[in-house]
């Protein structure tokens, strides 16, 4: 049954203490890790309900105001441990009322993005899990940008952190209602930090979302996807793209390891025996290359008989970009195909795409290790004749 996902424990205690100047970012722990964390400090675990409720409900970070904690407790805490916030490098505000910040969370120049999208009944935040991408799907700028690192269990749902508690400021009593891990990043090649933060999304003493308003997505990393029934229940969105393997090699390259077959099994074994849940498979819309009437059709034939809503996503454009997105009357003719099959189809209107937030857009700012950016640049230099300073 899926449940709390365990961190190893703390490796000091009061009569071991951690060096002051290496102080252990208490937002890395969910609940469980928490508890464990005080438990082996000599306190009772009902602390890290205490911290998580001051933390991440009342939006406090200093040891010193937890006043229903004991005060050598909260000298201990003050001395060794803290509540890391990220740097705000830029906030950004579309026409549209979407939010883009670009966060740093050490003293280097990486930054991610993470992107907040207001509607009438609902607040997303779209959240990053890594610094670049490893994957490289053709069609969105984040992968050409390259891979740093993954990002911790703390500088993910840090960024929930500073959304939800900015809202709150702001007037917005209930903050951010729905999350989606549909940021920058690759969420289950990050999986253990990944769950960790999404067990304090989902913890009534953390953030307190139901499970179906916080939503991974993944390209198709079918073990972890097998994996993550085990331990949650949270919303799962595949980045399908393509209606049959050729196609979908060449726009979604982890195909050629997890082919569509595989990918479809393990989406069917995530669902297997839970009514409540359906796959939202997520599908750009590209200019004569994937959305066609045929395609159509052979996407209704792949996904027909599996619960699920498709969402059509317009190619939003990006500098030196290979794909045109598709016209409008032909994403209309596609949406329409597949409803009359009984498929649920959405095409998803572009948000904050005047501030580059919109769906694969999202590139930060990070030293590419990699070197993906480096032949992505090059590439562009062989096309255009034009030539690349190197750094």
């Amino acid at each position: 049954m899926p449940g709390n996902h365990v961190l190893a424990e703390p490796e000091y205690s009061y009569l071991n203490p951690m060096p002051t100047t290496d102080k252990i970012n208490l937002l890395d722990f969910n609940r469980a890790a928490l508890e464990r964390f005080f438990v082996s400090n000599g306190e009772k675990p009902f602390r890290a309900r205490q911290l998580m409720q001051w933390v991440h409900q009342r939006g406090i970070t200093e040891f010193a105001q937890m006043t229903d904690m004991s005060k050598s407790l909260r000298g201990f805490l003050a001395v060794h441990c803290c509540i890391e916030r990220p740097r705000i490098l830029t906030q950004q505000r579309a026409v549209d009322g979407t939010r883009k910040w670009l966060l740093s969370f050490d003293d280097s120049d990486n930054a991610i993005e993470c992107v907040l999208i207001p509607e009438k009944s609902r607040m997303t935040l779209c959240v990053s899990s890594q610094l670049g991408c490893t994957l490289n799907c053709s069609f969105c700028s984040t992968a050409k940008q390259g891979f740093n690192r993954n990002l911790s269990t703390a500088e993910i749902i840090a960024q929930l952190h500073l959304a939800h508690h900015s809202l709150i400021a702001e007037g917005y009593p209930q903050g951010v209602t729905n999350v989606v891990m549909m940021g920058m990043g690759e969420p289950l090649l990050n999986f253990d930090a990944v769950i960790a933060a999404v067990d304090m999304m989902c913890d009534d003493f953390g953030y307190a979302l139901s499970k179906r308003r916080v939503t991974i997505s993944t390209a198709g990393v079918v073990p972890a996807m097998e994996k993550l029934e085990q331990v949650t229940d949270v919303a799962l969105a595949v980045s399908l793209h393509a209606p049959n393997d050729k196609l979908r090699n060449q726009l979604v390259p982890i195909n050629r390891k997890y082919p569509i077959r595989e990918l479809l099994r393990a989406c069917r074994g995530y669902i297997e025996g839970y009514k409540s849940r359906k796959i939202t498979f997520e599908y750009v819309m590209l200019d004569g290359i994937n959305d066609s009437l045929e395609h159509a059709r052979q996407l209704v034939a792949l996904i027909g008989d599996i619960p699920c809503k498709l969402n059509l996503i317009p190619f939003n454009p990006y500098p030196h970009a290979i794909y045109q997105c598709s016209e409008a009357e032909v994403i209309d003719r596609f949406r329409d195909y597949t409803a009359s099959k009984g498929i649920v189809t959405v095409t998803r209107r572009a948000r904050g795409d005047d501030i580059d937030a919109a769906c694969g857009q999202l590139v930060g700012a990070f030293h590419d290790r990699s070197r993906r950016s480096e032949k992505y640049q090059l590439s562009l230099s062989e096309i255009q004749g034009v030539p690349i300073a190197h750094s």
